[in-house]
């Protein structure tokens, strides 16, 4: 389809690429520049994580980027303290 088709009738490019998986090219002077489709949806397990992190070259982390980290697993570790229905 040509970019000015695409432009015009882009919400219901999107629609179908969403419902319907479809996928378009748009062409600009007739040369394919650009393809719409759908977003891979990727999800790893644990074991497929851990793979990837245990085989990949990581570069030394600075102390800002340790402590962000540290910051980010005490925020995940923090319990959960429910609220009292007869709080304020």
């Amino acid at each position: 389809m040509s970019a000015t088709e695409a432009a015009k009738n882009f919400g219901s490019i999107l629609t179908e690429v969403r419902e319907r998986a479809a996928e378009y090219v748009v062409e600009h002077r007739g040369k394919a520049v650009a393809r719409i489709s759908p977003e891979e949806d990727r999800t790893l397990t644990l074991k497929e994580f851990c793979d990837l992190v245990a085989n990949r070259p990581w570069p030394p982390l600075d102390e800002e980027c340790l402590r962000a980290i540290e910051e980010g697993i005490a925020i995940w570790n923090r319990e959960e303290v429910p609220r009292s229905p007869w709080g304020r």
